[in-house]
């Protein structure tokens, strides 16, 4: 079927509009946007049959960049002369064009695609995956012929003038967030023994380190070898690209070497960073706001702001208020993601969306001019390590981003202040902690049962985390701190001069900014964020 973010955009049929031969479409879609000029904030959508009216519509709202659908996983549910017209349909309201692949399909119908039109599952001719259990499933599992028809697939896009292609987040060999991945079939059963070498003893042992998520030579082998299997998949459609076609990749939630995505692959390439809030019901809550950030900004340790882009969906496309979908865009501004993402499933947003959006997305842009590129800086530490990214659950301790304390991103253990650990990562504590001395005390949930020196358990709870805040803010003196409270991000600037402060609550509130001796309030709308200048 066709993933939740990805199948979001076929720009409409060109009715009555003349067919286009391939080679005419020539330059139909635009430069990618990271090159062209109007700022660092760029905005996207992916659309399913937009007529001109809603064409209008986005473009004012401030859109730049509509994505359109092509070839999903073993089918073209739009044919590629049928797509030129979509492009040029685009191009004419004044957007660039690009196009979205789901090149491995899905387990299951996220889409809501259940008129027939679509294919769930990928064609006969591709084998189903195989659970550790010896269950059969469809999509995100990959054998032959999967990449040299991608590849073809990218040959034809590239031949009919498409310049930027995004792989869905389907794009992955896990079935959901907290999986550990791969195809336990008879075929890559016997690749992996060959590879490593070996018995069918050890085999064994390393199904049970899977199952038992043991961070073990041999389950680290495995995830190594399901990371090279989707890796080389990407690299054979980027190499088909060449310079004409840039291809990216999409990331879920939390997704890293577990899910076969192995993030230093992807380095240089265009990166939509994972979230996972798509309604009302996960994003209403602070630990779902504090889950999203933390996940994009774990991701942005591993690409550049300007070929990073969010995953900002709503699914079904009306369960995601447009306040709400607002709200969202704090995330990239935050996490320095140049690039929003709107998507939706087959149905677009419900237009009166755009009326909140659109003043929402200049805004944000606007605030994202001052902090595009600099570094947030502060004593709290995000850190998502190797355990987490191998065997981890994905349910990062978020909850800290709520305290009103500023945080930076480590990509290794820090050396002082509170560094706040997901289970798998506080588990492998012991074999990491530096012999010097120098080491940030380690925050974790109880549920992690590690214990030892330098290391705090508490539980993930508001309550908790403002206790915490309570007995450290004495030793804050150098930092902007928020003395009230309350769940608010307090992302600190140092470069810049600037806090910015996103309210994740749903009414107005005012905070009082303390930095040494002095003591600033600030009103922030609900949901809302504000840039406090000259701080410092």
């Amino acid at each position: 079927m066709l993933s939740r973010r990805s199948f979001l955009g076929v720009a409409g049929a060109a009715a009555g509009a003349g067919m286009l031969s391939w080679r005419e479409a020539g330059r139909v879609l635009g430069a990618p946007a990271a090159s062209r000029p109007g700022g660092n904030r760029q905005f996207h959508v992916c659309l399913m049959g937009p007529d001109p009216a809603l064409l209008k519509i986005v473009r004012e709202a401030g859109v730049s960049t509509v994505w359109v659908t092509g070839f999903f996983y073993g089918y073209w549910p739009t044919p590629v002369e049928e797509l030129i017209l979509e492009w040029k349909k685009v191009e004419g309201a004044g957007m660039s064009c690009g196009v979205i692949n789901l090149a491995l399909g899905h387990p299951g119908d996220s889409l809501g695609a259940k008129s027939g039109k679509l294919p769930l599952t990928p064609p006969k001719h591709w084998k189903p995956g195989m659970t550790m259990d010896r269950h059969p499933f469809a999509g995100t599992s990959l054998h032959a012929p999967a990449t040299d028809e991608n590849v073809a697939a990218i040959n034809k896009l590239r031949e009919a003038g498409a310049r930027q292609v995004f792989l869905d987040d389907d794009f992955r060999l896990a079935r959901s967030p907290g999986t550990i991945g791969g195809c336990f079939c008879d075929e890559h059963r016997e690749r992996f023994l060959k590879r490593t070498g070996y018995s069918d003893q050890q085999w064994d042992e390393v199904v049970q380190a899977l199952k038992g998520r043991e961070l073990t030579a041999g389950l680290r082998e495995w995830v190594e070898f399901t990371c090279d299997d989707l890796s080389g998949c990407f690299r054979a459609q980027r190499e088909a690209g060449g310079e004409k076609l840039s291809v990216g990749n999409m990331v879920m939630y939390m997704g890293a070497e577990k899910a076969g995505i192995r993030l230093a692959d992807y380095a240089n390439v265009p990166l939509r960073v994972g979230e996972l809030s798509f309604d009302d019901g996960s994003f209403g809550s602070v630990k779902g706001k504090t889950n999203e950030l933390f996940s994009a900004l774990f991701h942005r340790r591993f690409v550049r702001p300007e070929l990073a882009y969010s995953e900002s969906t709503a699914f079904p496309a009306d369960r995601l208020s447009a306040r709400n979908m607002a709200a969202k865009l704090a995330v990239s501004t935050i996490a320095d993601v140049r690039n929003t993402m709107f998507m939706s499933g087959l149905t677009p947003f419900p237009v009166q969306h755009w009326k909140t959006l659109g003043p929402a997305m200049k805004r944000q842009k606007e605030l994202h001019e001052t902090v595009a590129g600099h570094v947030a800086r502060g004593p709290f530490k995000h850190y998502w390590g190797e355990a987490g990214r191998y065997v981890g659950d994905d349910n990062p301790f978020s909850l800290f981003l709520a305290a009103g304390v500023p945080f930076e991103v480590c990509d290794a253990l820090p050396a002082a202040g509170w560094v706040f650990l997901g289970d798998a990562d506080a588990r492998a504590l012991g074999e990491r902690r530096r012999g010097d001395g120098k080491q940030a005390t380690a925050i974790v949930r109880p549920s992690a049962k590690a214990s030892g020196e330098g290391v705090r358990a508490i539980g993930e709870s508001m309550e908790a985390v403002f206790a915490l805040k309570r007995e450290l803010t004495p030793q804050l003196v150098d930092v902007p701190v928020v003395m009230e409270e309350k769940p608010v991000v307090c992302a600190w600037y140092p470069s810049a001069k600037a806090v910015l402060l996103w309210n994740l609550s749903e009414r107005e509130e005012t905070f009082t900014i303390r930095i040494g001796e002095r003591q600033r309030q600030v009103t922030v709308g609900g949901l809302e964020t504000e840039l406090v200048a000259n701080v410092g």
